[in-house]
């Protein structure tokens, strides 16, 4: 399995991560639901995104930012395709990527 570090933009997954978090992904991991994933959907090919598992649908999954407010995620966009799941936080609080907290 490869693994890459993927730096997070904007505030989709506030509280959870900020933007300029670093974490690591690891392609070809399995996803389970609440997992922390880096996307693309069909309508955006070249735009990769980090958002949160929450099921599958159809070929893809179904998934979200954690914040509310400031996220574009499947509610709009449709099922993405999942590349890699990010279990780990390099920077600046190294350790596991946390949980969803609502």
């Amino acid at each position: 399995m490869r693994l890459r570090r993927v730096t997070v933009r904007g505030p989709s997954m506030s509280p959870a991560l900020s933007d300029g978090d670093v974490v690591l992904v690891r392609f070809g991991a399995p996803v389970r639901s609440g997992d922390v994933v880096l996307v693309t959907w069909e309508s955006r090919p070249g735009q990769l995104s980090v958002k949160r598992a929450v099921h599958p649908d159809g070929d893809g999954w179904h998934v979200r930012g954690d914040n509310p407010f400031g996220s574009t995620d499947s509610a709009i966009l449709g099922p993405a395709r999942v590349h890699a799941v990010a279990r780990h936080r390099l920077w600046p609080r190294p350790g596991r990527v946390p949980a969803l907290r609502r």
